[in-house]
C-alpha cells in the first residue's frame, strides 16, 4: 500500500515550529535527532565547550562563533542569554571549568562586537559577572573582576540610559575589605576589589548618561575603601622585604594599585567634584583617628593635591580649613595634624592654595591660634560629647607651632601686595596697650594678652620671612610700621626680639643677614661678599620719613636693662642691613651718630645700667663703627677706628664682641675710666668725614633721641620723667632756647602741684554742674523762668553791644556832631566827601 508523502511546504512548516519551541526550552532536554533542529547560535556555542574542560575553549568553533556573531549582530542578545544560562547552570553544579571557559568566550566576543546591539549583550554579560560576584569562591568573584575590568576599558558607541552600577560599586567596595583567613587570597581578593571600583569609575565618570559616581552615597563606599587599602600598606611596609629582593608579583601590593586607582579619581574630578570627593576622606580620618599619626593623613593629601587639576587646589584648602573649624573643640593632636596637612598641602598648591578668600585662610588660622592659647591658660574646655577636657599644655604649644609654620607656608605663596595686605591684618590682630583699649577679653588677664601678643608676633615674623620689596615705603605704611615699633618700648625682652627679628626680615633684600648672626670685628668685609645696590629714590623717601623712629628704637632697646646676648645680635644686623639696603649720606652720618651716642649710653652713670650691658653696648657700638667705616672706604676713619680697637684689645677686650658676646663673658666687676684712647672720638670722626665731604655739622650734633607719646606704652616711666624729657628736648633743640624759662625749673613739686590743681578743678566742675542739676530738679518753676529770663537778657545785650559795633558807620574825617541830648554822635560822609592823605592817594 503506498503511504501519502508530505509536501514540502507542510514540512518546512513543521521544522520552523519545532525550531521555534526549542528555541525557549531548556536545551539539555533534547537529544539524538531533534539536535540538527536547535537554532545555529546555540549549536555554535555549545561547539565551543569541550568534553573535558581541562582542554580549555576550543579555539576553532570560538572563530566561528566570532563570525557568526558579526554576521548576524542582532542574535547578539540571544547568544549572551543563551551564554549566560548555561554559566549560571555550570556555576550551580560547580562545574567552575566550563565556566572559565563561558567567561573567556563572553570577553572575546565582547572584545569583537562593536555595533548597536552590543548593549542588549552587556545587560547579559553584567549579569553573568554579577553572578560570580555573588557566588562564595574567591576564584570566581575574582574572574568575574577580570571580566569586568576588560568590559570598562571598551569604549562603547551608544549610550546606554538604564544600566546600573550600584550593585557593583557595593560589591567591590566589600571585597575592598575582605577578611579571607588565607592572606595571599585575602591579597587578589582586596586588589581585584580595587580594580573592580577603577573600572566602574572609568566606565561612568565621563558619560553623563550614567550613574553620577560622584554623588556621595558612591563616593562613601569607594573612597574609604580606598583608603584602608592605602593604609594597610603602609603597615605592612616595613614587614616587607627590600626592592632589589621583592619579586615583580610581590611589588604589585594592594597600596601601590590603591594609590594608582586614587590618582586616577581624583585626576578625573571637575571643579564641583572636589568636595564630595575629600569629604569621605575626612570623615575617615576621623573615624579612625588617623590625625594624630600625622603620617598617613599628610600621604592622603599629598596625593589629594598631586592629582587634581591646580586650579582646584584652593577647594580642598577651603574644605581644611572648614574641617579644622568643626574640630575646634578636638584634642590638640587632632588639630595640630589638620594644621600639618594644611601645612603640606599649601607648599604644594604654591600660588593656587589661598583663592580669592586671601584674608579669610589667615583669619581662621590667627583665630585657631588665639583659641589655643585660650586653652593653655584656662586648661580645659568644654566638649559637647565627653564634657569637660584637661588640657596638655605641651600638646598646646606643638599646635601653636604648626600653625604658626602654616601662616608662614601660606605667606609664601603670595604676592608681594597680598603679604603687606596679611601683615597689615595680622598686625590689626595684635593687642597694644593703650592703642586697642576696646580689645575684647581672653578671660585670662594680662598673660593672655602677652601670649597672644607673642604668639601673633612669631606669625607676622613667618609672613615676614623672604618678604622683599623694591618700595619700602608702600609695603610698610604707617599703620604697620608705628605699632610693630611700639613694641620695642615694652619691658618683656621676647616681645622686642621678636620686634627686632621682623625688622631684620623687612630690610634685608639682598641675603646679606646670615653674615650678620653672630657679632665680630671683621678686619677685612670683602670676605663677607656682601650684595649693596644704590639706595633708590623709594627707599630715600622711606629713610626720610621713618629714619628717625628707627634710630630711637635702636637706642632705646640698647639702653633696655633686660637686653641679653640674642638683643644685641639683632640690633647689630639690624644696623649693619640698614647701612647697606637703605643707606645715602644722611643715614651713614645719622648711624654714626646712633653708634657714638650708643658709647655715651654705655659711659653714662645715670641709666644705671649693669656692667654686662654696658660692656655689650660699647661692643656693640665697635663692632657697628668698624663696619661702617669700612663700607664708607674713607682710610682716616678707618684708621681711627682700628687704633681704638687695638687698644682695647690690649688694655680693655671686655669692650669688643668677643671677649663679651661668649658663653662665659669676660667682664670686670666695675667699669670706670674709661677715657682717651680707648673711646671713640667724635671730634676726630667729624673731622676726617668732613674732609670726605660729609656734613661736619651735624657729625658734631650728638644725637639726641626723641621721645613722644609712644614712650607711654612701656609702662616704665612715670608722668614726670616723661614730661621733664620732653621739656627738655625741646630747650636743645629750639632756637631759642635762652629766652625760655630753664628746663630746671620744673621740678617734681610743680607738676605735682599742676596734678593736684587739675584735679581741684575737675571737683569744682563737677559739683557745680551737680548743683544745677538739683536746682532745675527741685526750684519751682517760677524761679527757673526767672533765670531763664535774666540769661536771656544778658544776652540779648551782648548781641546788641557786638551789631552797634559791626553795623556803626566808621569815624569820618570831617569830625563828629552832638546829639540832641549832649552825646557825640558821628556823622556819616560820604566816601567821595572824605579828605585823605596825599600819601593814600594815587
Amino acid at each position: 500500500m503506498l503511504m501519502a508523502v508530505p509536501e514540502p511546504v507542510a514540512t518546512l512548516r513543521l521544522a520552523l515550529e519545532c525550531r521555534t519551541l526549542l528555541d525557549h526550552r531548556p536545551s539539555r532536554g533534547v537529544c539524538g535527532c531533534c539536535g540538527a533542529l536547535r537554532p545555529r547560535y546555540k549549536r555554535l556555542v555549545d561547539n565551543i565547550f569541550p568534553e573535558d574542560p581541562e582542554d580549555g575553549l576550543v579555539k576553532a568553533n570560538m572563530e566561528k562563533l566570532t563570525f557568526y556573531a558579526l554576521s548576524a549582530p542582532e542574535k547578539l542578545d540571544r547568544i549572551g542569554a543563551y551564554l549566560s544560562e548555561r554559566l549560571s547552570r555550570d556555576v550551580a553544579r560547580h562545574r567552575y571549568g566550563y565556566v572559565c571557559i563561558a567567561m573567556e568566550a563572553l570577553d572575546q566576543l565582547l572584545m569583537a562586537c562593536h555595533c548597536q546591539s552590543i548593549n542588549l549583550f552587556v545587560e547579559s554579560f553584567l549579569k553573568m559577572v554579577r553572578k560570580l560576584l555573588e557566588a562564595d569562591k574567591p576564584n570566581l568573584q575574582i574572574l568575574g573582576t577580570n571580566s569586568f575590568v576588560k568590559f570598562a576599558n571598551i569604549e562603547e558607541d551608544t549610550p546606554s540610559y538604564h544600566r546600573s552600577y550600584d550593585f557593583f560599586v557595593s560589591r567591590f567596595s566589600e571585597m575592598c575589605h575582605s577578611n579571607y583567613e588565607d592572606p595571599d587570597i585575602r591579597t587578589k581578593i582586596r586588589m581585584a576589589g580595587i580594580k573592580g571600583l577603577q573600572g566602574v569609575v572609568r566606565k561612568t565618570v565621563n558619560d553623563e548618561l550614567q550613574a553620577n559616581i560622584w554623588d556621595p552615597q558612591h563616593m562613601d563606599k569607594i573612597v574609604p575603601s580606598l583608603l584602608f587599602n592605602l593604609q594597610s600598606g603602609e603597615r605592612t611596609e616595613s614587614r616587607s622585604p627590600s626592592p632589589l629582593q621583592a619579586s615583580e608579583k610581590e611589588r604589585e601590593s594592594p597600596a601601590e594599585l590603591t594609590e594608582r586607582c586614587f590618582r586616577e579619581l581624583l585626576g578625573r574630578s571637575a571643579y564641583g567634584n572636589i568636595k564630595n570627593a575629600v569629604t569621605p576622606v575626612l570623615m575617615h580620618l576621623d573615624n579612625h583617628s588617623l590625625w594624630e599619626g600625622k603620617t598617613f593623613a599628610v600621604r592622603c593629601f599629598k596625593i589629594i593635591m598631586y592629582s587634581i587639576q591646580s586650579q582646584h587646589s584652593h577647594l580642598v584648602i577651603q574644605q581644611l580649613l572648614g574641617h579644622l573649624d568643626a574640630n575646634s573643640k578636638s584634642s590638640a593632636p587632632v588639630r595640630a595634624g589638620i594644621v600639618e596637612v594644611l601645612l603640606e598641602a599649601a607648599a604644594i598648591a604654591a600660588s593656587g592654595s589661598v583663592g580669592p578668600t586671601v584674608l579669610e585662610v589667615f583669619n581662621t588660622l590667627l583665630r585657631h591660634l588665639r583659641l589655643s592659647v585660650h586653652y593653655e591658660l584656662t586648661g580645659s574646655y568644654d566638649c559637647t560629647n565627653i564634657g569637660t577636657k584637661i588640657i596638655k599644655e605641651h600638646e598646646e604649644r606643638q599646635l601653636q607651632e604648626a600653625v604658626i609654620r602654616t601662616i608662614g607656608s601660606f605667606a609664601n605663596t603670595l604676592l608681594t601686595y597680598q603679604r603687606s595686605e596679611v601683615m597689615l591684618f595680622i598686625m590689626g590682630k595684635i593687642p597694644i596697650p593703650g592703642m586697642h583699649p576696646t580689645l575684647p577679653s581672653t578671660g585670662s588677664g594680662p598673660e593672655g594678652n602677652r601670649m597672644i601678643q607673642i604668639m601673633l608676633l612669631k606669625s607676622l615674623r613667618q609672613v615676614t620671612c623672604g618678604f622683599q620689596t623694591t618700595n619700602m615705603l608702600t609695603a610698610l605704611p604707617n599703620s604697620f610700621l608705628d605699632p610693630l615699633l611700639s613694641f620695642a618700648l615694652l619691658e618683656d625682652a621676647e616681645i622686642r626680639l621678636l620686634v627686632l627679628e621682623i625688622l631684620v626680615s623687612l630690610i634685608d633684600r639682598h641675603d646679606n643677614l646670615p653674615k650678620f648672626f653672630t657679632i665680630s670685628i671683621i678686619s677685612d668685609i670683602s670676605v663677607l661678599k656682601l650684595k649693596v645696590d644704590k639706595c633708590s629714590r623709594q627707599d630715600n623717601l622711606f629713610m626720610k620719613k621713618h629714619a628717625q623712629h628707627l634710630y630711637r628704637h635702636i637706642y632705646l632697646c640698647s639702653k633696655e636693662q633686660s637686653s641679653v646676648q640674642p638683643h644685641f645680635e639683632k640690633l647689630y644686623s639690624l644696623l649693619a642691613l640698614v647701612s647697606m639696603e637703605l643707606a645715602n649720606e644722611e643715614v651713614v652720618v645719622d648711624l654714626i651718630r646712633v653708634a657714638l651716642a650708643l658709647q655715651d649710653l654705655a659711659l653714662s652713670s645715670e641709666e644705671m645700667l649693669p656692667v654686662y650691658n654696658r660692656c655689650a653696648v660699647h661692643a656693640l657700638s665697635s663692632a657697628y663703627l668698624n663696619l661702617i667705616s669700612q663700607l664708607t672706604t674713607v682710610p682716616a676713619f678707618c684708621q681711627h677706628v682700628h687704633e681704638v680697637i687695638e687698644m682695647r684689645q690690649k688694655e680693655s677686650p671686655y669692650l669688643l664682641p668677643e671677649d663679651v658676646f661668649i658663653e662665659n663673658p669676660k667682664i670686670p666687676k666695675t667699669l670706670e675710666n674709661l677715657e682717651g684712647d680707648l673711646l671713640f672720638q667724635q671730634a676726630k670722626i667729624t673731622e676726617v668725614l668732613g674732609g670726605s665731604g660729609y656734613n661736619t655739622e651735624r657729625l658734631a650734633t650728638p644725637y639726641v633721641p626723641q621721645f613722644t607719646d609712644e614712650d607711654r606704652l612701656s609702662k616704665r616711666k612715670s608722668v614726670g620723667e616723661t614730661i621733664s624729657l620732653q621739656v627738655e628736648v625741646e630747650s636743645r633743640n629750639s632756637p631759642e632756647k635762652e629766652e625760655r624759662t630753664p628746663a630746671e625749673e620744673i621740678t617734681f613739686e610743680t607738676l605735682k602741684n599742676a596734678i593736684v590743681d587739675s584735679v581741684g578743678v575737675e571737683e569744682q566742675e563737677k559739683e557745680r554742674r551737680r548743683q544745677v542739676v538739683e536746682k532745675f530738679q527741685k526750684a519751682p518753676f517760677e524761679e527757673i523762668a526767672a533765670h531763664c529770663g535774666a540769661r536771656a537778657t544778658m544776652l540779648q545785650s551782648k548781641l546788641n553791644q557786638i551789631f552797634e559795633i559791626t553795623i556803626r558807620p566808621p569815624p569820618s574825617p570831617s569830625g563828629t556832631i552832638t546829639s540832641s541830648y549832649g552825646q557825640t554822635q558821628s556823622r556819616s560822609v560820604p566816601v567821595y566827601e572824605m579828605k585823605f592823605p596825599d600819601l593814600c592817594v594815587y
